[in-house]
Formats: C-alpha cells, structure tokens, sequence
C-alpha cells in the first residue's frame, strides 16, 4: 500500500468518511474551522478588527469541540471537501498532511518575522523546511496547583515533582465534602484528549508506544503501571465522571475551585490566574510537568496552528486572515482589550522577551522552559522508531490513540479492567500496523 492510500485509509478509519463537499462558498466567503478553547472564541470575538481592514473578505466561522473538529477537518482534508478554507490543526497532522500536498505552503512577507517564532514551534509545523501553518498559539504541560490549600495542609510543591508527590498530595487535600478533589486530570477519550496526557504519563513511566520494529508495546509492564496508577489516582482523588473531562470541563472544575490539582496544557496558566475567569486565580501556583523514573517525555508538545487546505477556493484571503492572526499585532490587540496575560503564548521569541508580559504573566519563564526541553525526537526512555511526545507521527494513530483511549476511558470507569483495556488496545493495534505494512519495514 503506498503511503498516500494508506494515509487516506488510516484517517477514513479513524473517523468514518460521509461528509460530502459543501456547495461552493461565495467568493469572498473566508470559512474558518476551529476548536472551542478560549483563545480561539476571543480571535472570533476580535476578528470584526480584520474584517474592518479587509472589507472584502466575510468570516464565515464553524466552532467545534477538539474531537468533533478533528473529525470533520480530517474527513475534509482526505476528500479534498473543500468545506473549510482555514482549518485549525496540530502538530500531528501538519507534517503528515504537507507531504501529501494535501496544504498550502504559507508565504509571509518581511513584516510577519517569521524568524521570531519559537524554533520547536515552527519545526513542528514546517515540511522540509517549509512553513505549512502558523501557530496560533503552542503549549507544553505543567502542574497548576492551589497555593492556600497547600499551605493550610502544610504541604510544599517542588519546582520539579514526580508521580509519587502528585499521588501523596491529592490524599491528603482532597475533600470530596467540600466538593475540592485532590487532582484533576484528563479522562475524555480521545488521541488528543485523554491520551496526550496519558501517553506523557507513560513516557515517564518507562513505557513506549512501539518498540525499535514497530511491535506495539501496550501489554509491557510499564504500560500497566502507568494505567494502573492513573485508574488508582483519579478513582480514588479525582472529580465524580472523570471520564468525562478533557482540557475545557477541567479547567471549568479548576476555575470553580474544586481542584486542588491540575495536570495539562501550559495554555491554561493564562486562564486561572485571570480572575476574571477564575475564582482561585490569586492562589494558583505553577510547577513542571510531573516525572516518574524519567524525565523524557514527561510533558509534551503541540501547537494549535491555522493552515489552508489545498481544495481551499479562496487561498489568498484565507493566507491573509491568517497573518492577522497570527501576527505580533494581533498579539498587541489582546493585550490592549485583555491584558497582556491573555497574550496567546508559546509561539514567539518577542512575546517572552517582553517586559509588560513578564510582568503580567509570572508564569512565563516556566511556560518557555517547558517547551524549550520537550523534545520530540527523543521522548522515550527506551528506543522507539517514531518522533512525538504525546503522540506518534504516523497516519494511523489518530484511529489508534482514539480506540486505546476509549479502552482506557472504560478502565476509569470500572468497566473494564486496567489489563483488559491494555489487552484490547494491544490487539486492536497491532492488527493496524500489520495491515498498514509495518511489521514489513
């Protein structure tokens, strides 16, 4: 199978082609999808400002919660739909898609200082050496913790703390009576939900995805210890329907004061220390993502990015809604209507070399090292063939990480056992691997 059918296969499977190509937008009709995350609702909110500086391109806006646009942005890529003419997409995906001349290469002009991105950012999101989408903004992960709890339980979060500390802690603070648990932590399933935090889990667990001739490695001891730790911690310390929440109904728990502890997305820091969003947003502390035996791969890398589909009918406009907004401008306009601590973080060197985001955002320094280490290329602890950290670079793990996550979700649950969940995703990928021709490689 060459690798362009088995692209197309791996992302039919993963989401069940049946999307057909919408009529044809009109011609200044930019349409842009997107996922629901705070930053993207204020760029829609702010996006009238561009609409004031080009009155002949209308934005047409889809809004879709993280899975659900995942689905639908592949399904039209894989097509050539032709249904969006801005999509928002990962890390993952833009390597893989580029190669397939499925995107535009974006062109910037001088103004744009391409070169002030944050170099691991745009790797990511480059294709021999070419820019294939802009980061709108890039995230690593780390612990938020509450400081007042903490310091009523005589307890003391190091800069850098491991499994054990996490485990310990949330024992001790939670207190399901007053409706505050112990840790927070990512229970919906999905490739990009639950298991960008499991797998970063896993990694510092000793585990790894694939072995160096791509066996899958999900029935190997490091992998039941990592689930079983997890299923142990969030039944025992976590919110009621754990399995349940992803990045945005933790950060709602969180906000709402009934975490003592959250594990994720570096991109968060910004919303809980707003107290405009969050009610404990003067006692948030941070600290790095938690390791186990090692470092490596303990917190991962991503970059929600604007790219345009090559079956875009409206290229050049769709190129110039994405160099508003993903511009140093754009970043002065949020900080002018939000304050500079709303600033989208993790995309450019200016950004964190500025004194008033300095000042405004005391996370910043911690949030750059996160992504500055997080290293892609080398996030196992054991050898492995793929490059990624909370995910593996291949066509096919969208489908794979959604059918191990929905197992391990089941887990979480009590549905199923932590070694049955295991068991299930060991067959059910390595039957994926040996039709898509790994074990020939």
């Amino acid at each position: 199978m060459t690798h362009a059918k088995r692209l197309i296969a791996a992302t039919s499977a993963a989401v069940g082609l049946g999307l057909g190509a919408v009529s044809a937008a009109q011609a200044v009709e930019v349409t842009i999808a997107t996922v629901n995350n705070g930053d993207m609702i204020r760029m829609q909110k702010l996006s009238s400002q561009f609409e004031k500086q080009h009155p002949d391109i209308d934005l047409k806006w889809v809004v879709l919660e993280e899975n659900t646009l995942r689905q639908r942005v592949t399904t039209d890529i894989a097509t050539h739909g032709g249904q969006f003419d801005v999509m928002t997409i990962g890390t993952y995906e833009v390597p893989i898609w580029a190669k397939q001349d499925w995107l535009k290469q974006l062109d910037f002009d001088k103004s744009y200082d391409v070169d002030d991105l944050l170099d691991p950012i745009r790797k990511g999101l480059s294709y021999k050496g070419n820019l294939y989408a802009a980061p709108f903004y890039g995230e690593s992960s780390m612990t938020m913790y509450r400081k007042d709890l903490f310091k009523k339980a005589g307890l003391t979060m190091p800069e850098n703390p491991n499994w054990g500390d996490i485990y310990e802690f949330a024992k001790k603070l939670n207190d399901p009576k007053d409706e505050v648990y112990g840790a927070c932590l990512r229970g919906k399933p999905g490739w990009g939900e639950n298991m960008a935090f499991v797998t970063t889990m896993a990694n510092s667990f000793g585990a790894r995805w694939f072995d160096e001739n791509w066996t899958p490695q999900l029935d190997q001891p490091a992998w039941e210890h990592t689930l079983s730790f997890y299923v142990d911690l969030l039944g025992h310390y976590g919110p009621p329907g754990a399995a349940s929440n992803g990045f945005n109904e933790n950060l709602s728990l969180f906000n709402s004061g009934h975490c003592a502890m959250w594990v994720d997305a570096t991109v968060a820091a910004g919303f809980v220390s707003d107290p405009s969003q969050s009610k404990v947003a003067d006692e948030v502390g941070f600290a790095q993502a938690p390791t186990a035996v090692t470092a490596k791969g303990s917190h991962w890398l991503w970059s929600w990015a604007l790219a345009i589909p090559a079956s875009s009918k409206h290229a050049e406009a769709a190129q110039k809604f994405i160099a508003w907004a993903t511009s140093k401008g754009y970043t002065e306009l949020v900080a002018q209507k939000d304050g500079w601590k709303a600033a989208p973080p993790g995309t450019r060197k200016s950004l964190y070399n500025n004194p008033n985001y300095q000042q405004a955002a005391p996370f910043a320094d911690m949030v750059l090292k996160a992504i500055e280490t997080a290293d892609p290329t080398d996030s196992t602890m054991r050898p492995s063939p793929y490059v990624g950290v909370q995910f593996v670079a291949i066509p096919e793990f969208q489908g794979i990480g959604t059918t191990v996550g929905q197992q391990i979700a089941s887990a979480l649950t009590g549905n199923t056992s932590v070694k049955q969940a295991l068991e299930n995703g060991q067959r059910a990928t390595a039957r994926v691997m040996a039709k898509a021709g790994y074990n020939d490689k």
